[in-house]
């Protein structure tokens, strides 16, 4: 028996079990008799043709086996194979000073004493202090992510730091985003993050990029640093990050959370894969919730955003091994870390031997993220109920179903009275549950689960289907604001 080991994304389609231990005597059978017994996890992972998708990898022992054939490719048994798909969280006004600065050859007595701990280790000691003054190290997000990193990178001086981030601290922030507090909510996260930076270290400079990253502007950006650390929670800018850190030749420290599981690497250092040689094509919009939809442990992003950190000043100082062809993985709720190796794709079209993007393109296109237009302030779409439509419907005593399509630990958080919970994920299982000549109104946190939840129903046969605006959210802003947000 062959063990193979679920993530937690995939366990919707199993179960919601952790690993199942199967027979078969090589990765394709073992895979064969996993779909085989969970068909639904079939369209997840293999594409049309049968052939494994691209943003899934599968890993024989913790060996990366993409390029080998799996057909062939014996399991023995008490050998375990991982699934690990990719998972997914103004102008600029000080911009760099044009005048070009001599780096400096030392430290002023403040900082001496301020790195002493440092000074005193013989892997770091003065030199290595001042290529840390010299570094320079670009911060795509100054969220989760970003949070330890802005922190821990200006207390080991790094002497230039720059800022990539347009949004501003929101209460749901604080749970994990360290870096913010209480006091900053309704600030500019560059605002707020370069604060708490210079408190910390007022040696350090900071650049602030108060922009949205995109094929436009990321070469311009990213080109006066040294390595660039990937703090970002979506795939279209991920994607962007890694090209234009081949394209520029600078490296690309790593990093993705998502509920209790982490990831980290280091992409486009010489020689070494890029995030494309891992991962080829993003998952279809949806797979993989955002941290907004699927949450995360607020301490998971300190510990990525400090292994992060850590491989940041590694390479800075020339020191150790950095995670080059190699991905952390990382289970909180197991308190392990485990290593997998990685291959560099010699037919990567980024950083393969023949390369196909040499220029950046258009990311949110390659992603399948739809682009939409800010809807009006008032009046709702075809499809679409107001809240406040809502409670009116109840209060006539109309014939419809509330249906509430979050997930049962949402439920509890929150709810609306006489709503019927059916999760998302469990619709097409329990759609026999619900009739067709009845009006049927879906809700969800704020609106793209219930949305979906729709479409399915219409697909399905059903007419009398709107999706509430705004979801439970709107609910609480327009109707009862005794219903808590989360």
């Amino acid at each position: 028996m062959a063990k193979v080991l679920i993530p937690t994304p995939l366990r919707q389609y199993v179960e919601k079990r952790d690993s199942v231990e199967l027979t078969g005597g090589t990765v394709a059978e073992v895979l064969g008799a996993l779909t085989s017994q969970f068909p639904d996890l079939r369209k997840q992972i293999f594409n049309d043709e049968g052939k494994l998708r691209s943003f899934v990898n599968v890993y024989l022992n913790d060996e990366d086996i993409r390029y080998l054939k799996k057909d062939a490719t014996p399991v023995a048994s008490g050998d375990t194979l991982s699934i690990v798909p990719s998972i997914a969280g103004g102008a600029v006004d000080v911009a760099p000073s044009p005048a070009v600065a001599i780096p400096p050859t030392s430290l002023s007595s403040d900082e001496i004493l301020r790195y002493s701990r440092h000074l005193i280790m013989p892997e770091v000691g003065m030199e290595g202090q001042l290529k840390l003054k010299n570094a320079k190290i670009l911060l795509v997000g100054t969220g989760g992510l970003g949070a330890p990193l802005g922190l821990y990178l200006s207390a080991a001086g790094i002497g230039r730091i720059g800022l990539v981030d347009f949004d501003v601290v929101d209460f749901t922030n604080l749970q994990r985003q360290v870096i913010h507090g209480t006091k900053d909510v309704g600030r500019k996260k560059l605002d707020s993050a370069a604060d708490r930076m210079l408190d910390i270290n007022p040696n350090v400079r900071i650049d602030r990029y108060e922009v949205a990253l995109d094929s436009s502007n990321a070469l311009d950006i990213l080109e006066p640093y040294d390595l660039v650390i990937d703090g970002t929670d979506n795939f279209p800018t991920r994607y962007l990050v890694n090209d234009a850190c081949v394209i520029l030749k600078k490296p690309n420290v790593y990093g993705s959370i998502f509920r209790f599981e982490g990831q980290a690497s280091v992409f486009a250092y010489p020689g070494g894969p890029c995030y494309r040689c891992l991962y080829p094509e993003p998952p279809p919009p949806g797979l993989v919730p955002s941290c907004a939809e699927g949450g995360v442990l607020g301490i998971l992003p300190g510990i990525i955003g400090l292994v992060q950190a850590t491989e940041a000043v590694k390479l800075i100082l020339g020191a150790g091994e950095p995670l080059v062809g190699r991905l952390l993985l990382y289970d909180a709720l197991a308190m392990k870390f485990r290593e997998l190796k990685l291959r560099r794709n010699p037919e990567c079209p980024v950083c393969g031997d023949h390369p196909t993007i040499t220029e950046l393109i258009d990311y949110q296109q390659f992603c399948g993220v739809t682009v939409q237009e800010p809807a009006p302030p008032a009046g709702t779409k075809e499809g679409e109920i107001d809240p406040v439509d809502v409670k009116a419907k109840m209060e006539r005593g109309d014939n419809f179903v509330l249906l509430d399509v979050r997930e049962p630990h949402e439920y509890l958080i929150c709810n609306i009275p006489f709503a019927k919970l059916i999760p998302l994920g469990d619709l097409p299982k329990r759609v026999n549950e619900l009739d067709s000549a009845v009006e049927i109104v879906a809700h969800c946190k704020s609106g793209a689960r219930s949305a979906k939840a729709c479409d399915f129903l219409r697909q399905a046969g059903f007419r009398k289907v709107k999706n509430m605006k705004g979801g439970i959210i709107a609910w609480s802003d327009k109707v009862d604001p005794r219903v808590p947000k989360y």
